[in-house]
């Protein structure tokens, strides 16, 4: 768990979290706190003592990380106390903290016309535009396929996100009319071999690879200088933007709560 090699610790660790059905990035994660919590104590976490938890815990509270990010690794180690190690005493030692409510940043709806207006290419265009128009998740937009395309019906279905959970999304005819846009003049590499349903919207330079949530942002934050949006505007802003705009018009806060693929929702603290 110290090394980059596969310890036989990490190893079982991985597999429970496998067994579990845990997220590749709750993994990624979970692996990540060990490994702090690792090079902290400069020996292997199977040695842990309840007083070499409650060190870390303050070690992580002197850095001056953020609440987010202490809960973040806590839990990662308190999985591995708990579930690995069957170490129930040292997963008594791990707290974690409230972290506090802040009301997220929205665009106004003049902000994200101008937005979507200084777009670089149509395919920056589409992009945002399920991002804002569709209250997508820049994770949600990267795996895009055709299949999840209904046309028909005007809506997207998006598989397996957050929380393994399936959601439809309503689909505009003007974002439907920038899709099949796209389609027209969107790269076919790689698609040989590929059934048609299986391609993805936005293909990546690798064979069988979507394009990054990292460019993506990227992107996003190119079009934001462009159209002059001073706040500390982020990809994740056209999701709270999008919300809060339908709260505007009086939709219905269950519908809105559907259509983010939130079991609640309130502007104030969604993600």
């Amino acid at each position: 768990m110290s090394t980059d090699a596969v310890t036989p610790l990490r190893q079982r660790m991985i597999e429970d979290m496998a067994a579990r059905q845990l997220g590749r990035h709750s993994q990624r994660s979970h692996i990540h706190s060990c490994k702090r919590l690792a090079a902290f104590l400069k020996r292997s976490p199977d040695t842990a003592a309840p007083d070499d938890v409650r060190r870390f815990q303050l070690h992580l509270a002197e850095t001056g990380m953020s609440i987010c990010n202490r809960n973040r690794i806590m839990t990662g180690v308190k999985f591995l106390f708990r579930v690995t190690l069957r170490r129930p005493d040292l997963a008594a030692e791990i707290y974690h903290l409230r972290e506090p409510q802040k009301i997220p940043l929205v665009m106004s709806q003049d902000e994200t016309r101008r937005l979507l207006a200084v777009a670089s290419s149509l395919k920056v265009r589409v992009l945002l535009s399920l991002g804002y128009g569709c209250g997508l998740r820049a994770g949600e937009v990267v795996r895009l396929k055709v299949k999840h395309i209904d046309s028909a019906q005007k809506i997207i279905r998006v598989e397996q996100s957050k929380g393994r959970k399936d959601r439809n999304v309503m689909l505009s005819p003007e974002t439907l009319d920038l899709l099949r846009q796209w389609w027209k003049v969107r790269p076919p590499r790689h698609d040989a071999g590929t059934p048609p349903e299986e391609r993805w919207l936005f293909p990546g330079t690798k064979r069988g690879k979507t394009m990054s949530t990292r460019q993506l942002s990227r992107l996003f934050h190119e079009a934001a200088d462009a159209a002059g949006i001073k706040k500390a505007v982020t990809l994740h802003t056209l999701r709270h933007s999008f919300a809060t705009h339908l709260l505007e018009r009086s939709i219905d806060i269950r519908i809105i709560q559907a259509l983010l693929g939130m079991a609640t929702y309130c502007p104030r603290t969604a993600s």
